[in-house]
């Protein structure tokens, strides 16, 4: 804003503005020669003053300023000019450059367009110009843009581009008779290169602006880096070499390596094994093992059976070629694959064995049998057979309990077909197909013939349980080789096997623990047999018997178990209940033809 006062060098300021200050002019400029190193001249309006008085203060400031080169100036008392119509008149203007001595002579800027004004006396311009109040301070504030005596100030830029012109300054008014000075035309000032080992001229510098007349600094030329480069480069060296280690570690899974791999491998070694292990047991009793099939009567199936002697008595379950009874075919498969048709000798329900033989076969092997009274809980057994017609499987197990009474069958819905066994029992895996394979014993001796199994959530025994053929749960049932023998010997000689009785017909309807003699027997006939071992050892109808030998028995097929896990002619020693007394009575088993 122009109000009168001298702008000092554009530098903002927030003191207040005082009489003083309007006092003080702005700092003429020297001539910077033709080497391009003067500072630009600032416009500034002058206060308005008598003519005289304005002109003669104007070079007394300007030569204070070229004596000291400060801008300070002490207050001094004016004379008062009387009233009289002012005109502005521009000050003379001039150009302070670093590095000129203080005594310089002052050129005035000439070559400005002014206006007409009035002449100015002679006498105005001839007053002494007023001394400073003290000596000049070398360590003083220098006026903005100027350095200090003790630090340089930085460096500046010169643009390219040329500094436009001043502004025409208005005219004031000039005591008559005073011609001012024209000040010329400002050229483009071309930028100077720094001196070559030293810094660069000094020039205006003005912390708030880019760029002070025109001068601005320009920016340091930026080089180019090459970290872009070579991080692409390395980039691409990277995927070139991980495509390359993938392809080659690719080749090497698929193909092995590079090389031929050749895998460390046991000799062959001894391939014996001890006979009472599983393997020499299995080795030893395969050959004698053979696996059926069995069709007819519209049905077919698949069972197990061993050779008995050399001449092809094979024994296996009823229950397995009972499909074959009247015109079916049976076939037998040895452990070599060598196959036989085979016929059948005898078969018992009540046993469920059966006998069949094989001709025009030989180098037959029969196994060798063992005694399955001296069985115990605990020892180890190997099952063989043909479980779901898997021929020559084996596996392994022990005995888990003895004389467990069950029934098998029953099918036919009359009671005929029902098996009572008074079973081995055993955890060797045993399903449906291993039925009349034989159970062995740690010396490879038949102790059982394997017949049936408890299905989880069936209620039947017998091999395969249910419809639904579940497989194995470790609940395996062995007929005692002891009663095979006598039954497969009988079948083989007669054909027919028989079953010990003791002449009586049971209640299988009494709910109460032990085994009741019936009221009435079959068809309304006595239930004891007149004359029969029962009758002629005291029992009546009614009679409860509750053991057998000392054993325990719960229910009728109990007692028809233990009763049948003798032979006939035995003598047995029974417990039993009459009108609420323990009795014991003595009677010699008799004999049955069996079906």
């Amino acid at each position: 804003m122009n109000d009168g006062k001298p702008n000092w060098w554009s530098r903002p300021s927030t003191a207040p503005e005082t009489p003083e200050a309007a006092r003080i002019p702005s700092p003429p400029p020297t001539d910077g020669g033709d080497d391009g190193d003067g500072d630009f001249p600032l416009p500034a309006p002058q206060p308005q003053v008598e003519a005289a008085a304005a002109s003669t203060e104007a070079e007394t400031v300007v030569e204070a300023v070229v004596e000291t080169g400060t801008a300070e100036i002490a207050d001094a008392p004016r004379p008062a000019a009387p009233e009289q119509e002012t005109v502005p008149a521009p000050a003379p203007a001039v150009l302070l450059t670093k590095g000129e001595p203080a005594d310089a002579p002052v050129t005035p800027v000439a070559d400005a367009p002014v206006a007409d004004a009035p002449q100015v006396a002679p006498e105005a311009v001839a007053q002494p110009a007023p001394q400073p109040l003290h000596a000049p301070d070398e360590y003083r504030t220098p006026p903005y843009g100027e350095p200090g005596p003790w630090a340089p100030a930085p460096p500046v830029q010169h643009p390219a581009a040329s500094v436009p012109s001043q502004a025409p300054v208005p005219p004031q008014a000039q005591p008559q008779g005073h011609v001012p000075p024209v000040p010329p035309q400002q050229a483009a000032v071309p930028p100077v290169p720094p001196q070559q080992g030293g810094t660069a001229p000094w020039m205006q510098y003005d912390p708030w602006g880019g760029a002070v007349g025109g001068i601005g600094v320009a920016p340091a030329p930026v080089k180019k880096s090459r970290k872009g480069l070579a991080l692409a480069g390395a980039l691409v060296f990277a995927l070139v070499t991980g495509v390359i280690g993938g392809g080659i570690g690719a080749y090497v899974e698929r193909n092995g390596g590079l090389t031929t791999v050749e895998l460390p491998q046991a000799d062959g070694g001894d391939t014996d094994r001890a006979p009472e292990s599983v393997a020499g047991i299995a080795a030893a009793a395969l050959p004698g093992v053979v696996t059926l099939h069995v069709s007819g009567g519209g049905s077919s199936g698949t069972g197990t059976g061993f050779v008995l002697d050399t001449k092809g008595h094979i024994l296996t379950n009823n229950h397995v070629v009972d499909a074959a009874e009247s015109s079916g075919d049976i076939t037998v498969t040895f452990s070599s694959g060598e196959t036989a048709r085979a016929k059948i000798v005898g078969k018992d329900t009540g046993y469920d064995l059966a006998v069949v033989q094989v001709t025009g076969v030989s180098g037959l092997k029969a196994l060798p049998l063992g005694n399955s009274d001296n069985v115990r809980v605990g020892d180890p057994v190997v099952a063989i057979g043909a479980p779901f017609d898997l021929s020559n499987t084996v596996t392994s197990g022990i005995i888990s309990a003895k004389e467990r009474p069950i029934t098998a069958g029953g099918e036919k819905g009359d009671g005929t077909d029902i098996s009572y066994v008074d079973a081995l029992q055993t955890d060797a895996p045993i399903n449906p197909g291993n039925s009349g394979g034989p159970l062995l014993d740690s010396k490879g001796r038949v102790i059982g013939i394997n017949s049936a199994i408890r299905a989880a959530g069936g209620s039947g025994d017998g091999d395969g349980g249910s419809a639904g053929q579940p497989g194995s749960i470790g609940l395996g049932f062995a007929i005692p080789i002891n009663q095979g023998k006598r039954v497969a010997e009988e079948l083989i000689n007669t054909g027919k096997a028989t079953h010990p009785v003791i002449g009586v017909s049971l209640d299988m309807q009494f709910n109460g623990d032990g085994a009741r003699v019936g009221e009435k027997g079959k068809d309304g006939a006595a239930s004891v047999t007149p004359g029969g071992p029962a009758a002629a050892a005291g029992l009546r109808p009614g009679d409860v018997i509750t053991k057998v030998d000392g054993q325990r028995v719960h229910n009728g097929e109990e007692l028809i178990v233990k009763i049948r896990a003798h032979r006939p002619g035995d003598k047995l020693r029974l417990t039993l209940t009459r009108d609420g007394k323990e009795l014991t009575k003595t009677l010699t088993l008799g004999s049955s033809q069996g079906t």
